[in-house]
């Protein structure tokens, strides 16, 4: 069965990147804004949990790069939930939390700009095997953004009183 020319398997993998996405961006908002959003954070770990797993339930052939992204990605994943879930954001795990978190929201992300240059064909076209200019400065792009986005939310979420959202 296929869903806008993608199998069923891949259409589920790609929705669960996206609503990992869009549910991280929501709760680096709620660090940026001093809030935990519980519910949001839920959904963000448990998706781009999954996201990982199902990338490597892919049929493969050989090493790929994205295997090293996925290992990272839930080791990653797996401290920001210890620091949540286990250590209730005590101390120092708030930064862990924030720090694991914008991270992993930017390998999802990182992914994301992958796969969009692998898949559109204007996008193809300017970087046909990923290691042209424009390909290059995109990721540069969005980790100078990350690193950006995690200062300040580990400042503001490490720093202030939280609410509850």
């Amino acid at each position: 069965m296929m869903i806008f020319g993608m199998t069923l398997f891949t259409f589920f993998h790609v929705v669960l990147s996206l609503v990992g996405i869009f549910s991280g961006f929501t709760v680096v908002l709620g660090f940026l804004t001093a809030k935990r959003l519980g519910g949001w954070a839920a959904l963000f770990l448990s998706t781009t949990v999954l996201t990982s797993v199902t990338g490597f339930l892919f049929p493969f052939h050989g090493f790929k790069p994205s295997y090293v992204v996925g290992t990272i990605s839930i080791l990653v994943l797996a401290l920001a939930i210890f620091a949540l879930y286990v250590r209730q954001l005590a101390g120092g795990w708030r930064r862990t939390y924030v720090i694991s978190s914008v991270m992993a929201l930017y390998l999802n992300v990182f992914v994301l700009v992958v796969q969009l240059f692998m898949k559109v064909p204007a996008l193809n076209a300017l970087a046909p095997t990923q290691s042209e200019g424009p390909f290059k400065l995109t990721q540069l792009t969005i980790l100078a953004l990350f690193v950006l986005l995690g200062i300040f939310a580990t400042m503001r979420f490490g720093g202030e009183q939280l609410r509850t959202a």
